[in-house]
């Protein structure tokens, strides 16, 4: 059936303007309006493109970030006209004008206009910056790039708002060299996006990468010198007039405050507005005009303007469906505003109520503020209807838990809180075909299934024929798990890929980052990736194969934003949000001198002990900012790192052995301790253990272990594979009498195959079961290949080894001698917390600063105390800095 031709009018050309062209476009033919003409003004030089990603601009001021497939604009029923502003609209007439005098007739007017950068009226505010568009990052970039010129040191950057957009811009220009500052009115940063809880470990994450913040402040005005150059904002604690002001110097402002919509063109036409503004329409986004509809961020409905990509193009489908089918019935419901973001390295998701505001609710948390880390999950109060949630630092649990919003939770909540280490990790449950995998372009979990029955087996296949992760992208590696779960349930052979952005699988990545002198995740990607900026699945795998080849510093050339959780804190932590503190005692043998520096540490700090088991003592219960205070005990006493945190080798546990042992037959314990120290912090897939028995008493359990060693009269029978956890794996005796020095070359050329031919986060066992699925016997092809030299690699697994041994070095010895390298364990005892006890005054005791008590300050104000109370704007937590004694009473 077809229709009488008419014309389109499209004001605006944002993302929303695009998802209303492209929907249009595709069903016209179908719906018989194929002779429509879309025309579509567009004040801006550039095709319509993803301004959620302007800040790629600040690295790549040429990075392309056109939205879809360019050729749309290229359609012959379709007039895309940029450098266009329209002015003025003529309801009566339906007719737009731009600024040039040219008219647009019109029988039906999409509102796309988007919103614009909020600019604060204070004194100068000409001079700030706004970060909005393509030239608004440009202008950043050219400006920052001057002051470097004409200042000859980093520019002093303040950025007003500390929500998403105030954050990027942010990084942005620490991205450029400038140092930056945010501002904020809120206590805590993203206040929209996240609870109390979770913005303080916002706070203190953002603070660890090196930007400024203060909070709870308000711009005044942006001073100037007599040349014109900014050289200083006024803040205050409060809007009053009477609020003391002060200033702090600054090269640029950065307006990130916030949007508001740009209705000027509807409101001047005596369009119905919403009463915050925006142009108010009804559920199917129809105005009060019958010949014009609005969508957007200029459109308020459902009782609000809207500023996320989801309900953007939510508006947009229903409007194309309503006007290619000349009906209303297409209407929009309750948004999914759920996010998820990264920036600077830190994790931020939330969904749902985030606040715990449901009647009877309950939460449950985990909480480090000091080091940045908070996951909270809203459950009914029985414990078993998800309500919402709250991740920063660690938002694994966001992907599995996101589609589950409203429905009964398949596990206890407390197995999510990844952070905390809840649980065995979060449970493989396959969503149901309802739930939405895709919230930007509202995909279901069974749209998905469909499109991999139907023949698309990867990623890019799916995300091309169902939209699913074409947007903001944080579905992609909940993508990637549903296509191999659906594949296994095919009974077809699952991709080897890593993920999207690389197309070899993990032991393919791992032998070409061997082969290079790459040495950091971008110039992986850039060498072997396919675009992109990574994901959750590459930038850790990428991390552990630097780190196993490479073996510098694990922190790095940026290698500590793509780490693991404990990796970035050298330290592992524990239920409560402390860490633990594991130094290597290799073999378990310790002198009664460095066993009583362990009990004095231990007691200075209120440390929890315990021996492990892994035949170690274990410290637990320190914050974050204590380890440095903790290691640097621990290192002058000639303890090194035992890296529980990391995916390396654990222990060598040992039984007495020939040495005392009237059993033993070869000295176990000695030999523990040359493999302990010869294979310490070597990076793999996974964790592994070793284990030495000095008799076939087997007292260390060695048949147990990744590697495990048993005496014989002759020499040692060596074990491979053996796993303990979830599902324990004995292991497989390789060789049987044989000597120290042929166990050892064995060893070497075991570990560094392992490293280079498994899968991500895959076991020792789970990897020899591969081995022989693909081989008939996984444990025969090792002794082709690691006696037989069948592959003649055993000299280059070799050679890899004995580098690595060669240069060696303790992270934690590496991380003291480094100041910069110890920012990153800094932490502000006066960071905000909800709590005025104390009274912002401070008490140095042992080296130590804490919160002065009530009783404290009392004492001291009345002159009955010695106490010396101590105050400061930035007070770190350990040895004295920027502090001032308050003046006796």
């Amino acid at each position: 059936m077809s229709h009488t031709p008419r014309n389109i009018l499209v004001v605006g050309a944002g993302p929303a303007a695009w998802r209303f062209v492209r929907a249009y476009h595709e069903g016209a033919e179908a719906a018989g309006r194929a002779a429509d003409t879309i025309t579509v003004l567009n004040d801006e030089p550039y095709i319509p493109y993803d301004r959620v990603a302007i800040e790629k601009i600040f690295k790549d001021t040429e990075k392309d970030l056109t939205l879809g497939d360019p050729e749309l604009w290229n359609a012959e029923n379709i007039n895309l006209v940029n450098n266009c502003h329209a002015e003025k609209l003529d309801r009566t007439r339906r007719v737009v004008t731009d600024t040039e005098g040219n008219e647009y007739p019109y029988d039906v007017l999409v509102f796309a206009t988007g919103s614009r950068a909020v600019r604060i009226p204070i004194l100068n505010s000409d001079a700030a910056h706004v970060f909005r568009t393509i030239d608004d990052v440009k202008n950043m970039v050219s400006e920052v790039n001057r002051l470097q010129d004409t200042l000859g040191r980093a520019p002093r950057g303040i950025v007003v708002g500390g929500g998403l957009l105030g954050l990027e811009a942010a990084e942005g220009l620490k991205d450029l060299g400038a140092e930056p500052t945010i501002l904020d009115v809120a206590p805590w940063l993203l206040s929209v996006e996240v609870d109390q809880g979770g913005g303080y470990a916002v706070n203190a994450q953002i603070k660890a990468t090196g930007i400024e913040i203060e909070t709870g402040v308000y711009i005044s005005g942006i001073n100037k010198d007599a040349d014109g150059n900014v050289v200083s904002v006024s803040i205050a604690d409060s809007p009053s007039e009477d609020a003391e002001i002060r200033t702090l110097p600054a090269d640029m402002v950065v307006f990130g405050a916030g949007i508001r919509p740009n209705d000027e063109l509807a409101r001047d036409a005596d369009l119905a507005l919403g009463e915050r503004g925006g142009i108010l329409v009804n559920d199917a986004c129809h105005s009060s005009d019958e010949h014009i509809w609005a969508i957007g961020e200029v459109a308020c409905v459902l009782g609000r303007t809207w500023g996320l990509v989801a309900p953007a193009n939510a508006m947009a489908d229903a409007v194309a469906a309503n006007l290619l089918n000349d009906n209303e019935e297409a209407q929009v419901e309750e948004f999914d505003i759920a996010t998820k973001l990264k920036f600077s390295g830190v994790q931020v998701a939330g969904f749902g109520d985030r606040r715990g505001t449901t009647e009877g609710c309950l939460e449950v948390l985990f909480a480090d503020p000091a080091r940045g880390m908070y996951q909270k999950i809203v459950t009914s109060g029985d414990a078993k209807t998800l309500l919402g949630g709250v991740f920063v630092g660690d938002t694994a649990p966001f992907d599995s838990l996101k589609p589950l919003l409203g429905r009964e939770l398949p596990a206890e909540p407390n197995v999510y809180l990844t952070a905390a280490g809840g649980g065995d990790g979060i449970p493989d449950t396959e969503l149901p075909d309802d739930a939405i995998l895709c919230s930007c372009n509202n995909i279901s979990f069974g749209a998905v299934r469909e499109a991999i029955v139907d023949g698309n087996h990867d990623v890019a296949s799916l995300k091309s024929c169902t939209t699913a992760g074409t947007q903001c992208g944080s579905c992609v590696p909940m993508l990637q798990k549903t296509l191999e779960q659906q594949m296994k349930k095919m009974g077809l052979t699952v991709s080897k890929a890593l993920c999207e952005h690389f197309d070899f699988s993990r032991a393919e990545l791992a032998e070409a980052v061997r082969l290079t002198n790459l040495d950091d995740f971008d110039s992986v990607l850039a060498r072997f990736g396919r675009g992109g900026d990574g994901c959750a699945i590459c930038k850790p795998t990428v991390a552990s194969i630097l780190s196993s080849f490479r073996n510098s510093y694990v922190l790095d050339a940026g290698r500590g934003g793509i780490q693991e959780t404990n990796d970035r804190a050298l330290a592992n932590m524990q239920k409560n949000g402390t860490y633990s503190v594991v130094p290597r005692i290799p073999a378990g043998e310790i002198p009664a001198k460095k066993l009583g520096v362990i009990a004095e540490v231990a007691e200075e700090f209120g440390l929890y002990v315990k021996i492990t088991g892994a035949q170690r003592i274990g410290m637990f219960g320190a914050r974050l900012e204590q380890l440095p205070y903790i290691w640097e005990r621990l290192v002058d006493a000639g303890f090194e790192s035992g890296q529980a945190y990391g995916k390396s080798l654990r222990n060598v546990k040992s039984c007495m052995g020939s040495t005392w042992c009237r059993f033993g037959v070869q000295d176990s314990t000695g030999m523990a301790i040359q493999l302990e120290n010869r294979y310490r912090g070597l990076r793999s897939p996974h964790k592994f253990k070793f284990g030495v028995s000095g008799c076939n008493r087997e007292c260390a359990e060695a048949q147990g272990k990744d590697v495990g060693l048993i005496a014989t009269t002759n020499g040692w029978n060596l074990y491979l594979g053996g796993n303990g956890g979830a599902n324990p794996a004995h292991g497989r005796l390789f060789v049987k009498d044989a000597s120290s020095e042929d166990i050892i070359r064995y060893i070497d050329r075991y570990l560094m195959y392992y490293i280079r031919t498994a899968d991500k986060l895959q076991r020792t066992a789970r990897w020899l079961e591969d081995l022989d699925e693909e081989h008939g016997d996984g444990l025969a092809h090792l002794q082709s290949v690691l006696i037989e030299d069948s592959l003649g690699v055993c000299e280059d697994l070799e050679r890899d080894m004995q580098r690595h041994v060669d240069s060696y070095e303790d992270e934690w010895a590496a991380t003291l001698r480094d100041e910069r390298r110890l920012r990153r364990f800094r932490a502000f005892i006066n960071e905000p917390n909800g709590s005025d006890e104390g009274s912002h005054l401070y008490v140095l005791e042992r080296e130590q600063i804490r919160p002065a008590t009530p009783e404290e300050i009392a004492a001291a104000e009345a002159g009955e105390s010695d106490t010396v109370l101590l105050t400061g704007t930035k007070i770190p937590v350990g040895k004295p800095s920027d502090l001032n004694p308050v003046p006796a009473a």
